[in-house]
């Protein structure tokens, strides 16, 4: 329904490709920042090899670049933050859970604000502007984060953990005691076309009754019905894409959380998991591959 791609370009158990990739040619998108409710426009740009995801924040003076890697994180308040000195980018997780399941290894963002723009409340758009741009090979090989022991992450009843598995798969189990949402759980083989038709369109969901509360603390100024699904105590306040959205939206954030690691190669396992915890994760998996 929402995806459509070329069944010439998918390459299903991708992970024999270790040569690190680009995108061929740069790409634009405008739009408004969930949070900031400001609009924002962002150009994904070839890399050389070893770059990594690179911001470039092109508002201030001397277009200051920062690393999408776990240790730039410094906040995980309704959305991942990525800091350092004066320059901050939030809201990163949507755009870098496309990169990841399009196996981009290195790429500049040119962003004209501290926000990307939330589109429609999915990856959607991120995944098709890349593919629109193309994949470009690259000559040097990819140091991939290969999980090869149990890695794990608890805060009372809540966990993510990663296990070493021959691919890259995705695991959560949702626990809300709204009536409305309950348990959900959805497992996926991350691949190209997995991600694009079960996850990809995925978007963000709220409730109505924290909003006013989220806005009053400077979140959530750029959402509406078209880039946010709401529940009340009634039901839904918009058409949901699939029965259980908010925990493949869950899987959507948690890919892109765990790219700030670096390509990985394993099982992650989640239950109630949030950014602060995917943060965590990374961190610590990061902080062992860095030894």
């Amino acid at each position: 329904m929402f995806c459509k791609i070329d069944k010439g370009t998918i390459v299903r158990g991708t992970f024999f490709m270790q040569y690190q990739n680009t995108i061929a040619k740069a790409v634009t998108h405008t739009g408004i920042g969930l949070h900031s409710g400001a609009e924002v426009t962002i150009t994904l740009k070839p890399a050389p090899v070893d770059t990594g995801i690179v911001f470039i924040r092109v508002d201030l003076a001397g277009s200051p670049a920062i690393a999408a890697i776990s240790a730039n994180v410094t906040s995980t308040i309704r959305a991942t933050t990525i800091e350092t000195g004066e320059i901050k980018v939030f809201t990163i997780e949507h755009l870098l859970s496309a990169l990841h399941a399009l196996r981009i290894d290195n790429c500049f963002i040119e962003i004209n604000a501290e926000e990307p723009p939330v589109a429609d409340g999915s990856s959607l758009i991120f995944f098709k502007l890349i593919k629109a741009a193309g994949v470009e090979l690259q000559t040097k090989k990819r140091r991939e984060i290969v999980i090869d022991k149990v890695y794990r992450i608890d805060d009372g009843d809540r966990f993510v953990m990663a296990l070493p598995y021959d691919g890259f798969r995705v695991s959560f189990t949702s626990l809300n005691p709204h009536k409305l949402i309950g348990i959900q759980y959805e497992d996926f083989i991350i691949d190209e076309a997995t991600y694009c038709r079960e996850i990809a369109p995925a978007r963000t969901i709220a409730y109505e009754a924290e909003i006013e509360a989220l806005k009053q603390m400077g979140l959530g100024l750029g959402g509406t019905f078209e880039n946010v699904i709401v529940y009340n105590d009634s039901g839904w306040l918009n058409e949901l894409r699939y029965e259980d959205e908010l925990v493949r939206h869950k899987i959507l954030d948690l890919i892109g959380d765990l790219r700030l690691t670096g390509m990985m190669r394993g099982h992650v396992i989640a239950v109630k998991s949030g950014h602060a915890l995917n943060a965590r994760l990374a961190k610590k998996i990061t902080a062992e591959f860095a030894e």
